[in-house]
């Protein structure tokens, strides 16, 4: 099968995911705070290290199954776990200050970018 139609699968499955588990945790919990973000981020992070871990060790995941679940589900329920996975990834294998460069970039530069994107926003609106 074409593996940008598994991904496309995998992907329309995970916003779908994410939107519900939204949902769920605003109706449980409120809206003040965006738990339901906090939510997908942990556990799309605890699956996608699971995912892996068993993959690795276990089991040999075809890689259409790799990219549905891995790329698609995951990675449009959230991108977060990548992140978190990488971050952990590069602290095993190459120490904590490229983890600690990792996790400063993707946040500094991250929160840096969405500012400047909702500046350049405001000042064409």
């Amino acid at each position: 099968m074409n593996r940008f139609l598994v991904i496309a699968a995998g992907a329309a499955l995970g916003a779908n995911a994410r939107y519900l588990v939204n949902l769920w945790a605003a109706g449980r919990f409120g809206a003040d705070f965006p738990y339901g973000t906090l939510l997908v981020n942990i556990t799309g992070s605890f699956i996608l290290g699971f995912l892996l871990a068993l993959s690795t060790d276990r089991f040999d995941l075809s890689p259409e199954t790799r990219l549905l679940l891995a790329t698609g589900f995951l990675g449009s329920y959230t991108t977060f776990s990548s992140y978190a996975v990488e971050s952990l990834n590069l602290w095993r294998d190459d120490g904590i200050w490229l983890a600690v460069r990792n996790i400063f970039l993707n946040n500094g530069i991250g929160l840096i970018f969405a500012l400047l994107g909702t500046s350049v926003a405001r000042w064409l609106g």
